[in-house]
């Protein structure tokens, strides 16, 4: 396959040698002079995105208090985002393309707020999964938007390193935050201060936004694929309530494979209408790079395996020796600090010079390694010597998988294709997040099940049951990072990626 044309030829875009310093009007970005500041909102944004996925778990035991749910219905405070942030991210990355990225993004942010807030003032079930809905529906406008943002303010490519360094630490870490947030919110304040809390964040990326974003929106802007739409966004929800309904139902249940088949066939039929359309929504040229595809690929089975960290260790944190969910949080800090480290050294020092055929791959090996230690863990296991360990080795192979992933996908797209481009890697990431939590979860509820079969049910049994299940999942989500070891390692090209250097590249 040969290398996509979108590139620095595109329209209206900043040539890569342009002198740093200049004032020259980056499109969809600000002025040059203000590419860090841009970075700063941006990055505030993806972070309010990123860890509301994990700061509303923290809350849930107590919402559930407070509202009055049931076990069976708590999983769909989850599942709402899940089901509109999935499905509808490819239509948010192509509206941005087709209204203008600042007017998507300051939309997002307003939108997001505003949902956050009905959901931290719910009253009752129903109106906090409505708010978490609506939080995933403007997340889905957000997210792309913002990573398309920063893709065309940052053309040079020693800054663009620097940035997407800094956003691939930012979107990898952001997990973790969100657990060390949310059990602050809710030991001191309240459970619903972790749904308003993003009121604050988005504020400050509202006013600065506004200030300092260009409006972002391509000469030559594509028509909306209408019927691509419709396939891509009913497919893809298909495929996230299938697997979601797969966490509290059997495989067998029709409700499960009926909505993953139907799914899995829809997006089969995109696939061959994005083929025939006049104005496709998601271009073949965008995703039959390999570089690109491969970064596709990553974030995707990264997502699935990265499963295995947050949820089961915080499980053997808080139940097994019995940390707090602010210290459970703590815990995960020093994970965070060698993703933010090996996420700009990628990017900086190591992707100009080595192209992403030994980075990625590594990064793989490394997570894998790390989520196979996790399976040592039992009841006499210490922090310092046995858990911190393995989070420092996964945390430097999962910098290196973001940072370049999200690079390489969105590098040398066109400037009428950057909000899908975008959007594609969020799509990738939610996805295997949906499915590993699915396999996972159903994996380790087996493997606990299998081990009390036939024993009394002491709190000793128990406790070995549920390391079981841990044990479980580590193996599983390492095994996805084997699989994500080899893909990347035959997919990627070897060298420094030409659309990365300046070079014009041709299709």
């Amino acid at each position: 396959m040969d290398r996509s044309p979108d590139s620095a030829a595109t329209a209206g875009s900043v040539p890569a040698s342009a002198p740093p310093g200049t004032s020259t009007a980056y499109p969809g970005g600000g002025r040059h002079e203000h590419r860090w500041l841009i970075l700063a909102v941006i990055g505030i944004a993806q972070l309010m995105v990123v860890l509301d996925a994990t700061i509303v778990n923290i809350a849930l035991p107590s919402a559930q208090r407070d509202l009055g749910f049931t076990d069976g219905n708590r999983q769909w405070v989850v599942t709402a985002y899940a089901l509109a942030f999935g499905s509808l991210l490819l239509l948010g990355g192509r509206i941005a393309d087709l209204v203008g990225r600042k007017a998507v993004f300051l939309a997002g942010l307003v939108g997001f707020a505003a949902a956050s807030a009905f959901g931290g003032a719910a009253t009752t079930f129903g109106m906090l999964v409505a708010a978490r809905a609506l939080q995933g529906m403007f997340g889905a406008l957000l997210a792309p938007a913002a990573l398309s943002l920063l893709t065309t303010t940052f053309t040079d490519p020693r800054e663009r390193a620097k940035a997407f360094g800094i956003y691939g630490a930012i979107a990898g870490a952001g997990g973790a935050v969100g657990l060390l947030l949310g059990g602050v919110l809710t030991e001191y304040l309240d459970w619903r201060w972790c749904l308003y809390v993003n009121l604050l964040f988005a504020v400050v990326a509202i006013l600065g936004g506004a200030r300092l974003l260009h409006g972002g929106r391509p000469a030559d802007r594509p028509k909306l694929d209408v019927p691509g739409t419709i396939l891509v966004s009913v497919g893809l929800f298909c495929i996230v309530y299938g697997f979601s309904n797969a966490e509290s139902h059997a495989w067998g249940d029709a409700q499960t494979w009926g909505f993953l088949v139907a799914g899995a066939v829809l997006l089969v039929v995109f696939a061959w209408w994005e083929t025939r359309a006049a104005h496709p929504l998601l271009p073949v040229r965008v995703v039959t790079d390999r570089d690109r595809g491969a970064s596709y690929l990553a974030m995707f089975i990264s997502g699935a395996g990265l499963f295995g960290v947050f949820l089961f260790l915080t499980y053997y944190l808080q139940q097994v020796l019995a940390y707090s969910p602010v210290i459970t949080g703590v815990a995960f800090l020093p994970m965070v600090a060698c993703m933010i480290f090996s996420s700009v050294v990628a990017t900086n020092s190591l992707l100009p010079r080595l192209g992403p055929k030994p980075l990625v791959p590594l990064g793989m090996a490394l997570a894998a390694a790390g989520m196979a230690w996790l399976t040592a863990l039992d009841t006499n296991s210490s922090y310092a010597a046995h858990v911190m360990p393995p989070l420092l080795v996964s945390g430097i192979g999962l910098g290196l998988v973001f940072a370049t992933a999200m690079n390489l996908a969105t590098a040398g797209v066109a400037a009428h294709d950057a909000g899908v481009a975008s959007a594609m890697v969020n799509t990738s990431q939610q996805v295997g997040g949906s499915i590993g939590t699915a396999l996972l979860n159903s994996l380790a509820t087996s493997a606990a099940a299998n081990y009390m079969a036939g024993k009394p049910p002491t709190p000793q049994v128990r406790t070995q049951a549920a390391l079981e299940s841990y044990s479980t999942a580590y193996w599983w989500s390492a095994l996805f990072f084997a699989v994500g070891f080899v893909v990347t390692l035959v997919l990627y090209r070897p060298g420094p990626p030409r659309s990365l250097t300046g070079e014009a590249v041709h299709m």
